[in-house]
């Protein structure tokens, strides 16, 4: 009998880790080649993971709910064949037995020189990563971010997991961090005014994060947890970059009317419709091309450019949420190819049927604001891309009109497009260059194009 590891699989060069949401399978199920084994999540997609192997699940290592490494093995599939020795990972160790190990490390910490470890500990390491379900945890019960840098961590590179984080809310509630906290603060006031200062911080910081008021008549709903990670992605965004936009007005005249006059034969022909996304990504794509510093991702201070062009189409899901398909090498496509990755990605968003390698790698993204009615919007810039395009609503407007008999004032169908974008890379001149050119290709749109 031969066993194989089901591995935790990569899925994007960002995600490091995924939370198992439930098992399909049990202990002692069969399962076949390609058959669905659990579904996952990560703060990018919800994905089932798929078997590699044919057998039967012999032992499940990690139960719902846990955040598990990308790599990491999370399943035992025994079949036939010779046999082969697995060592098995030990599953993260239950809460009650992580509660000593978070009580022993403050109290070496308190025991230390107080001008060295207490300042250490208050100030915290700003490059500390916590997984999303930690910091979902941390907010729904009141922890504040320099709370969460003093707890010690036990996974990889001192890494807070989900048992951290429970011994410590438990110690809090029972008292035990609480008087250890008092003891530090003691000692700091007798021997480090510096980090008294660090501590009031602190407590400044606790208060205005985790204080509400709630009226009498007002329903409290708690976000899913694609919400909850949207939330955190957005914070996280507008922490990384500065944001700069600029908005420029585009006349979309001759696009709307080669639409209307090709739409109803293009259905016929190719069995889909055709809608604006499409010629929004040839733009795009075309002016990537003369300006590659916007196709680019930060690294320190080193910038990253990006030879493939793979753009990001924003789309909106039943329930409210918002998910970004990728479609990549768009710059490689014609505007039939282009029509049909967009209705396809669009299709299977809304019925959650995205692979996982569908909605990473993006190097910029395009939002339509437009098709909920607004005219213009201020995007969030999707990390770890520099820039997000947006598209508002198509307006018939009067417009002044340039002809050889003098000005006249006609009614043209007029757009306005708006970009943010990171200022560390991308300055104002280069933005809005940009974002000109993509309005110079659109306002420049053959009406007599064929399609095809």
């Amino acid at each position: 009998m031969s066993q194989s590891e089901l591995i935790m699989p990569k899925m994007g060069e960002s995600i490091m880790e995924a939370t198992i949401l439930k098992w399909l399978k049990k202990e002692g199920d069969a399962v076949a080649l390609d058959e669905a084994v659990l579904e996952i999540a990560t703060d990018k997609v919800d994905s089932e993971v798929p078997s590699p192997f044919e057998g039967v699940i012999s032992k499940i290592l990690y139960q719902e709910g846990d955040v598990v490494e990308v790599g990491k093995p999370i399943a035992i599939i025994s079949g036939e064949g010779g046999e082969t020795v697995i060592e098995a990972q030990p599953v993260e160790k239950p809460v009650q037995q992580q509660a000593p190990v978070v009580q022993e490390t403050i109290v070496r910490e308190t025991s230390a020189p107080v001008q060295h470890t207490t300042v250490q500990s208050n100030a915290g390491d700003a490059n500390r990563f916590y997984s999303p379900l930690v910091l979902n945890i941390a907010r729904q019960e009141g922890v504040s971010m320099a709370e969460l840098e003093n707890i010690p961590g036990t996974g990889k590179d001192n890494r807070v997991t989900k048992a951290d984080i429970l011994a410590w809310v438990r110690n809090k509630t029972n008292g035990t961090v609480q008087q250890q906290t008092t003891t530090v603060v003691e000692e700091v006031k007798q021997e480090a005014p510096v980090t008294q200062t660090v501590e009031k911080k602190e407590t400044s910081v606790q208060t205005s994060t985790s204080t509400s008021v709630v009226g009498s008549n007002v329903e409290i709903v708690e976000m899913d947890r694609m919400r909850k990670l949207i939330a955190d992605h957005m914070v996280m965004s507008k922490h990384t970059s500065p944001h700069v936009t600029s908005f420029v007005e585009v006349d979309m005249t001759n696009i709307v009317e080669w639409r209307n006059r090709i739409k109803k034969r293009f259905e016929e022909r190719e069995g889909q419709k055709i809608t604006y996304t499409p010629i929004f990504i040839e733009a795009v794509t075309k002016a990537i091309k003369e300006f590659p510093g916007v196709n680019v991702s930060v690294d320190g201070y080193n910038i990253l450019y990006k030879k493939d062009i793979n753009i990001g189409m924003a789309a909106a899901l039943p329930s409210g949420n918002l998910i970004v398909p990728v479609i990549k090498n768009a710059d490689r496509m014609n505007l039939v190819g282009l029509t049909a990755t967009v209705n396809d990605l669009a299709s299977r968003a809304r019925q959650n049927k995205l692979k996982p390698e569908e909605i990473q790698g993006g190097t910029f993204t395009l939002t339509n604001v437009g098709s909920f009615g607004s005219i213009m919007g201020t995007p969030v810039i999707n990390q770890p891309q520099v820039a997000i395009l947006a598209v508002g609503a198509i307006k018939k407007r009067p417009m002044v009109l340039e002809t050889p008999q003098g000005d006249v004032i006609g009614i043209r169908h007029m757009m306005y497009m708006s970009m943010s974008y990171d200022h560390r890379v991308v300055d104002g001149m280069m933005g809005g260059s940009f974002l000109n050119r993509v309005a110079q290709l659109l306002e420049g749109f053959d009406p007599n194009r064929d399609v095809w």
